[in-house]
């Protein structure tokens, strides 16, 4: 019995099976390929375009009732030879295809039916997406070349056959049934091979017909598949159908893999499934694969949450100063601490002496308007619709002004006295940079103070954290000593100062100050609150000193904010339809300073020779 053309292939296989759903979604219909019958196509590793190295041979493909089924010859290569070993080993068994100039139908099940395609090339690749795609006998030929003694190899797994030697009279029924397939449509062009046989004057007759048929359908070039119909001219150039290919391979199983717990994407999946199968990354196409992804779900309310520094302290800040219903405020003070203002003895017949004068002081704030401004397109006011854009942007700005107030009492606005946009210090004076009269600059002396505490052998017993801590401590004791404000004072720090003291530790590992609370106590504070803002803030003095700021203590009772109406905050609201645009204000006009002497405490780190 004579044998199969085909018959000293090194393996066969399906390509493809029809009406299997795919691991993209897709469902390869009968006879979608049926022009690929008979068609001789490379053979390569992983659908990889860019190498020589990864063509293995070549395959002949054959359109059956089920499927493509592809019988395929490895070439005398160093490539060709390692991936026949790997298919006689059984350690690859799946074929993928890779097709483009296809057609398709929407189902509404959210699948594509595939009614036509191209087949380019065939592949081996570890794990094809359509379930059906195997080899299912692979050829081993003798050294001798003598065909009586060929074998097929089976075993490797359940989707491959055994077959003996008798190749032709075991597999006589299916050949005759292949043969009887072919018949059928034997003597029969397809649409491409008769549009191939005509000129090029009878191929532009074509083309118009179907432009002016298209035409009076009302469809342009512009419209999108619908009901299965292409877009596109089905005789255009293949390089116009890029787009739209079809590639089985490995994508099922990153599919898979990007559903796990920890992999955040499909691009995260599909990088960690390269890795581990050390595929190269152009092994699939992005445009396709990311078509298979579900849209993107909105978490949370529509409004966008907005991350701010820690802010919980403006609120203090604003609400604890004291307000006045003047914006311009004069202060005056006496200073009747001198020496010599004390009372006098007087003798018998001796002049009676006229007291010391004391020192009058005294200094005026003029009050600065603060403001914040913004436009909105009215565009995106209606095409926002899912939260109130203008009500959000209200929210912002209030938050900014009231922020910026805060720390512009505290530390200053941070910008240079030559910026046109600065908060004045003559008219909101800052805690920090005020006059010595109001606040007392201490400065933490961490190397004295580790020294000191070293010569009562504190090393032997805590590490560095106790040290900085106990000058901290140490620093603002002292400090109270020259005090004359309110009491009640509030510690403002960064964090990371805080987090210091709080990891105070023995050798043995006991934290010194277990809670906040503790460290309340040793500071004799009535609360402490942090402040990001602090962070890395250096100013220099008259005399070129740098100084750290490390923490200011402070009732800000003693704060006197001058404001109009209370501290009003005015809000103006207008719409310029020159340019279509939503603009809104938020302004105060106020003045600000500490108005007791001695009232607040800044403590601070002499850094004028480091780094």
């Amino acid at each position: 019995m004579a044998k199969s053309k085909y018959s000293d292939c090194d393996f066969s296989g399906w390509a493809t099976r029809n009406d299997l759903v795919c691991g993209d979604g897709r469902i390869i219909k009968k006879d979608a390929f049926k022009d690929n019958d008979g068609k001789k196509v490379s053979l390569v590793w992983n659908h990889n375009h860019d190498s020589q190295d990864a063509v293995l041979g070549h395959a002949f493909l054959e359109n059956r009732g089920d499927g493509v089924y592809a019988y395929c010859y490895f070439n005398n290569t160093d490539a060709g030879k390692t991936a026949k070993q790997l298919v006689h080993n059984g350690d690859v068994s799946s074929l993928s295809i890779w097709a483009n100039k296809l057609q398709q139908n929407n189902l509404s099940n959210g699948c594509k039916e595939v009614i036509h395609g191209d087949i380019k090339e065939l592949s081996l690749v570890l794990a094809g997406a359509n379930p059906g795609a195997y080899i299912d006998f692979v050829m081993a030929h003798s050294d001798d070349g003598d065909d009586s003694i060929d074998e097929l190899y089976a075993g490797y797994n359940e989707n491959i056959m055994i077959h003996s030697a008798d190749y032709a009279e075991d597999n006589k029924k299916e050949d005759k049934k292949m043969a009887d397939e072919k018949n059928i449509n034997k003597g029969e062009k397809t649409v491409a091979d008769v549009f191939n046989e005509l000129t090029e004057e009878q191929k532009t007759v074509v083309y118009a017909m179907i432009g002016q048929a298209l035409e009076d359908a009302g469809v342009s070039d512009d419209d999108d598949e619908e009901g299965g119909n292409m877009k596109h001219n089905v005789f255009d150039n293949e390089d116009n159908y890029m787009d739209n290919v079809l590639t089985h391979s490995d994508m099922n199983e990153i599919l898979q893999l990007s559903k796990n717990p920890g992999i955040g994407s499909f691009q995260q999946a599909r990088e960690m499934f390269e890795a581990e199968n050390d595929l190269e990354h152009n092994a699939f196409d992005d445009d396709t694969l990311g078509t298979l992804m579900p849209e993107y779900k909105l978490v949370g309310p529509a409004e966008p949450k907005i991350l701010y520094p820690d802010d919980t302290w403006v609120s203090s800040v604003i609400n604890g100063v004291h307000k006045s219903p003047y914006s311009r405020v004069r202060t005056r003070r006496a200073d009747a601490r001198k020496a010599e203002l004390q009372a006098l003895g007087h003798e018998k017949g001796n002049y009676k002496k006229d007291a010391k004068k004391i020192q009058l002081l005294g200094r005026t704030h003029d009050a600065q308007t603060v403001y914040v401004k913004d436009k909105i397109d009215r565009d995106d006011i209606l095409d926002i619709t899912d939260f109130d854009l203008v009500a959000y942007n209200w929210k912002i700005l209030r938050h900014t002004l009231e922020q910026t107030l805060a720390q512009a009492i505290l530390i200053g606005d941070g910008r240079d006295d030559l910026d046109p946009d600065k908060i004045k210090e003559d008219h909101i004076r800052s805690i920090w940079h005020d006059d010595e009269l109001y606040c007392i600059h201490q400065d933490v002396d961490i190397t004295a103070a580790k020294q000191k505490l070293q010569g009562t052998a504190t090393g032997q017993n805590f590490g560095d954290n106790y040290v900085y801590s106990e000058a901290i401590i140490e620093a603002a004791l002292y400090a109270r000593e020259k005090y004359k404000g309110s009491g009640n004072l509030t510690f403002y720090c960064t964090p990371h100062l805080l987090n210091v003291m709080l990891l105070a530790r023995d050798l043995n590992g006991r934290r010194i100050y277990s809670s906040k609370n503790d460290l309340v106590a040793a500071l004799n504070v009535n609360d402490i609150k942090t402040i990001e803002q602090f962070e890395g803030l250096v100013r220099t003095t008259s005399d070129n000193k740098k100084k750290k700021l490390l923490g200011l203590f402070v009732n800000l009772a003693d704060y006197q904010l001058g404001c109009v109406k209370g501290g009003e905050i005015t809000k103006f609201e207008d719409f310029d339809i020159d340019f279509n645009q939503h603009k809104l204000l938020l302004e105060t006009r106020v003045s600000g300073a500490l108005v007791e002497w001695y009232s607040a405490i800044a403590l601070e780190e002499d850094v004028t020779n480091a780094g």
